[in-house]
């Protein structure tokens, strides 16, 4: 999405269980993003997070959508979705591949980060994310960076968010019978601590309340 001047533009939409806000940002070429529009609307459709009526839902997004529009002086047709709710699960995972060429190239990263994603998951939930903890080689752990190092063996120690499949239906339903693709759907608390705290904050285990 563009306005006047071609600057592109990243939406944000947080259906929440009072209201459900809309958020247009314009991204600057240093990476930041400053926000251009905004709109709120009351929630009547969610309870806990979960869409318990779709109608109401969907004119709740409409509202919000539209105020956004109007603000930012833009049309709206992607979004990013924030989710929560108590059907949210999360769980530690590990990975382990051998280290093509005893080099760790990139595809090796991949693999092992696939590797720590087989796990078994109930079949109604869907994994959103994947937080990488450490990655170790041929034991030493605590590498944050594992590409070019030498070893046999690579590990990765990852946490796994998943969320249930009828409540990412439902919310991605709502979303496009407004008219509206859905870019990705992410953990609200885990976007409010990117938006919030530094790289080094997380790092160190900072409590965002």
């Amino acid at each position: 999405m563009t306005r006047k001047g071609g600057k592109g533009l990243i939406v944000g939409l947080d259906i929440g269980t009072s209201k459900v806000v809309a958020l247009v940002g314009e991204v600057a070429e240093d990476g930041g993003v400053e926000v251009v529009g905004i709109g709120t609307h009351p929630s009547r459709g969610l309870k806990r997070g979960v869409v318990i009526d779709i109608e109401s839902t969907v004119q709740s997004i409409q509202r919000a959508v539209e105020e956004a529009e109007l603000m930012a002086g833009c049309h709206i047709h992607a979004v990013y979705a924030g989710i929560s709710g108590n059907h949210v699960r999360s769980m530690n995972s590990h990975g382990i591949v051998a280290i093509k060429d005893r080099e760790v190239s990139a595809g090796d990263v991949e693999r092992v980060m696939d590797a720590a994603q087989a796990v078994a998951i109930p079949s109604d939930q869907k994994i959103l994310h994947v937080l990488n903890q450490e990655f170790i080689i041929d034991g030493e752990e605590g590498i944050r960076e594992p590409v070019g190092m030498a070893g046999v063996r690579l590990e990765a120690r990852v946490h796994l968010i998943t969320g249930a499949v009828s409540a990412l239906q439902n919310v991605t339903k709502c979303i496009r019978r407004c008219g509206l693709e859905v870019d990705d759907i992410v953990l609200e608390p885990l976007a409010s601590s990117h938006a919030v705290l530094s790289d080094d904050e997380r790092e160190l285990g900072v409590c965002l309340v």
